[in-house]
């Protein structure tokens, strides 16, 4: 009787030390075994906006990569997608609690405004998430590692192709995005510091005055970069951080040629630019790869615990033109899905 009471304790005591551990905060993960023997690995994609055509080749680079990376590692890889609608960093810091909470092993996010997100990602890592930044870095958080563009680089190529297109001579204006994205913020940095070796170049308005915000949609961005041309005719070429107003029809209300115009990004959309002679280059960012490459860094991590030599892990811009446009173009087929 009493070897049966003390078994009974025993077990009830195991009960409650398994209860206070479920309820302690930290997230349970959902890597275990699934149908077939696999692990199950769940990765969240947070990226900045569903709207942006740019981030929805990155989610298809993200499903791509769980199904063809699953196997090597006898893995259902599922990948959930929180991105908001729109970019709003609030909602990116209330879907990394969210994937939190569910207890996901992976997170990939690009940052809209790494001071709001960086203490969800911080929280994450410290309930033994794995989370990693992609496109826009949150330097000053916990992540592993980052994996895009370098934005300094970025903002000094846009304006040394633009340079070569105005012959290294006129007035320039910035079209710069979100004013609090990290990652726009260097390229505008970096395009100023490149216009400091041409001297008969020169800002709008003055040095430092002839960047023009706006919210990241095709919408605002083509009106924003309208309503400086019409404000500032004198403007004779344009750099864009962001090819946002390109994702548009009719954009760029000038005679073609007349207004040199470079751009980040390389969406079909903004192929017709190309060949219309509207833009004489455009600097292809690894839109899908940000989804791939994101997942194949997580699942090392995950799997392996293994970190990349460099945290900052940089693809290259990519340099496409009237003459390669078509060739480029064939890319989108498969990272839109289309």
């Amino acid at each position: 009787m009493k070897r049966a009471i003390g078994i009974i304790a025993l077990s009830l005591a195991a009960l409650v030390i398994g209860c206070s551990k479920s309820g302690s905060g930290t997230a349970s993960s959902t890597t275990g075994p699934s149908a077939g023997g696999k692990r199950k690995i769940v990765i969240g994609i947070v990226a900045k906006s569903q709207s942006n055509a740019v981030f929805q080749a990155a989610h298809k680079g993200a499903k791509d990569a769980a199904a063809e990376l699953g196997p090597k590692y006898n893995a259902d890889v599922e990948i959930d997608i929180r991105t908001p609608t729109d970019e709003d960093a609030t909602k990116q810091a209330e879907a990394i609690e969210a994937l939190t909470r569910r207890g996901v092993d992976g997170i990939a996010v690009s940052c809209s405004e790494a001071a709001t997100v960086t203490p969800a990602i911080n929280s994450a890592i410290e309930k033994g998430v794995s989370v990693m930044c992609f496109d826009s870095d949150a330097p000053d958080s916990k992540r592993f590692c980052y994996y895009g563009t370098d934005d300094d680089s970025c903002g000094r190529r846009v304006l040394d192709e633009l340079a070569k297109a105005m012959n290294n001579t006129g007035t320039i204006a910035i079209l710069a995005g979100n004013q609090s994205a990290p990652n726009l913020q260097k390229r505008v940095a970096g395009v100023r510091d490149e216009l400091k070796k041409h001297p008969d170049m020169h800002e709008v308005n003055g040095e430092g005055k002839g960047a023009f915000f706006h919210q990241e949609t095709p919408e605002k961005a083509a009106e924003a970069l309208q309503n400086a041309q019409n404000a500032n005719p004198g403007i004779q070429g344009w750099a864009l951080v962001g090819g946002w107003p390109l994702f548009t029809t009719d954009a760029l209300k000038w005679a073609p040629g007349t207004v040199k115009c470079v751009s980040v990004d390389a969406l079909p959309a903004m192929l017709n630019y190309l060949k219309d002679g509207h833009v004489q280059v455009l600097l292809a960012q690894d839109c899908y790869g940000w989804g791939h490459k994101s997942v194949e860094l997580l699942l090392d991590k995950i799997v392996n615990n293994k970190t990349p030599e460099n945290v900052r892990v940089i693809d290259p811009l990519q340099r496409v033109t009237k003459e390669n446009a078509d060739e480029f173009g064939k890319n989108w087929e498969k990272w839109l899905g289309k």
